[in-house]
């Protein structure tokens, strides 16, 4: 009696706990939860959100960061952002790729095509060490699977009956607009800043969003086809990161939810075969058996 006291005790204070409880503890502050279009077993991403993510990504964060594991070719693809090929033909040009050695044995760039990955912004990790601080930006092709928080209990419970996956990227958007002044008993050394988001609370990238920094407006338009804000930069260059780490979601789930129905179907049929077999044994009796 006293033990499942004790437990039942145990649960409503970790009902009672406030979300910012590790940003008491000096640790980080829990990310919220978003709302994605591609959560969810039947989740899809949108394509025009994908495309304004790339262009925040262009814009605002490929001059430090690469995406090493995302073909030029993938941006045109379906399932992604689906650029006409064209328009990625076009953008990959933009690109100056080290190839050779040609017929003199020189190496020699040339621009970039389909085929080639998207290179990183500096020649190699110490270049971006030294031009950063010291530490060299991470590439950010897989960082929606590589970045999570702990959500603590009973979360992790329902977690998996909801299939609560977007951790990573609820992080991220969270980071990305959570920039803000320290506390006025913390002090920074230069060249760090203050995000309660981050573990530790102290990053050396500097906050690279600010609203209206970016153009949301097509050619020709008269208003932009999303709000130009923080919060909308930040969302859309997550859900873009989430595609360069799970570039087929939509194929798995599509894939998931055809064997799920087949497996229904079939242990349906397995199920009245044994019936069919059995029944009809149980009315002509057991047969018996003798030493």
């Amino acid at each position: 009696m006293k033990k499942t006291l004790l437990l039942a005790g145990a649960f409503v204070a970790a009902l009672a706990l406030p979300s910012g409880a590790a940003h008491a503890a000096g640790e980080y502050l829990k990310p919220p939860l978003q709302d994605w279009s591609f959560s969810g077993p039947f989740g899809t991403f949108d394509r025009e959100q994908l495309q304004r993510g790339f262009l925040v990504f262009r814009q605002a964060c490929s001059s430090c960061h690469g995406l090493e594991y995302v073909s030029f070719r993938n941006l045109a693809e379906p399932g992604g952002p689906e650029f006409s090929t064209g328009q990625v033909e076009a953008f990959a040009a933009e690109f100056r790729i080290p190839d050779g050695p040609d017929a003199s044995g020189e190496m020699f760039e040339r621009p970039g095509e389909l085929s080639d990955r998207w290179i990183s912004p500096f020649r190699n990790e110490r270049e971006a060490a030294a031009a950063n601080g010291g530490k060299a930006p991470p590439d950010l092709s897989v960082m929606a699977k590589a970045r999570t928080f702990e959500r603590g209990f009973p979360w992790f419970i329902t977690d998996m009956f909801t299939q609560y996956n977007e951790n990573g990227v609820d992080y991220i958007a969270a980071f990305l607009k959570g920039f803000e002044e320290p506390p006025a008993d913390m002090e920074l050394t230069p060249g760090n800043y203050y995000n309660p988001y981050y573990p530790g609370q102290i990053v050396a990238m500097p906050n690279v969003l600010f609203d209206g920094v970016i153009s949301y407006t097509p050619e020709g338009a008269n208003r932009p086809v999303a709000p130009e804000t923080v919060e909308q930069y930040a969302k859309d260059v997550t859900a873009f990161l989430m595609w360069t780490a799970e570039p087929h979601l939509e194929q798995r789930k599509r894939i998931g939810f055809q064997v799920m129905l087949f497996l229904i179907v079939f242990a349906g049929l397995l199920y009245f075969t044994k019936k069919k077999i059995w029944g009809r044994l149980g009315e002509e009796g057991a047969p018996e058996f003798r030493a």
